[in-house]
């Protein structure tokens, strides 16, 4: 299940999807309104989808979510934990809140609307250890960040120190913009390893 993050649509994760299919993973796209709506109310719809996946797969649904996406998932995986099943992956999620979404929330609220408290703001329940998260952030610093005066230190919108959560299982970064890594070969293929493996692969572990 693909979650696409702050100001888009399901269609946003188009590109990873293609690119996830080429290393055999079918993907399902979940779409919600990121500033209208409240992240219970996304949660809420997201039981409603993966209940119905359920209804008619044995097989474990895995999680592939870009930025506000894995906030999203975070919390879903505290309200909902028997329903995640498989592994989940985070692409340039700001874990740990983020200084462009409080900087737009101090000063152009209506643009962030219900994405910044509880949410983007970092107020939202721990990672649970149990489950298998792998974090892939972005270092190529090009992206909306630059207008609300983000110059250096990450993908262009979110920072690298707001990247990695606590009990992630594996970390990862990459030379990728905050929008680029959707469409990453390298990205894809380091997720695609990750669900079926559960760790990413390291530069020390390729042969």
């Amino acid at each position: 299940m693909l979650l696409h993050g702050l100001h888009m649509h399901a269609w946003a994760m188009l590109p990873t999807a293609r690119r996830l299919q080429v290393h055999g993973i079918q993907c399902r796209r979940f779409g919600y309104y990121s500033v209208v709506h409240t992240l219970k109310q996304h949660t809420a719809r997201l039981a409603d989808a993966v209940q119905a996946y359920y209804r008619h797969h044995r097989e474990p649904l895995h999680f592939v979510c870009h930025s506000m996406g894995g906030i999203v998932l975070r919390r879903f995986a505290a309200d909902y934990p028997d329903l995640i099943r498989g592994r989940c992956v985070t692409l340039a999620t700001p874990h740990l809140g983020s200084t462009a979404a409080d900087r737009l929330h101090r000063y152009a609220r209506p643009l962030i609307g219900h994405a910044y408290r509880h949410a983007l703001d970092g107020d939202v329940p721990p990672w649970p250890a149990q489950f298998d998260l792998g974090c892939i952030a972005g270092n190529r610093h090009l992206g909306l960040g630059l207008a609300v005066g983000l110059y250096r230190g990450g993908d262009g919108t979110v920072l690298l120190a707001e990247t990695r959560p606590e009990n992630c299982r594996d970390y990862l970064v990459l030379p990728v913009s905050h929008s680029g890594i959707l469409a990453d070969q390298t990205a894809a293929m380091q997720t695609a390893h990750f669900l079926r493996h559960g760790h990413f692969l390291h530069a020390e572990q390729k042969v």
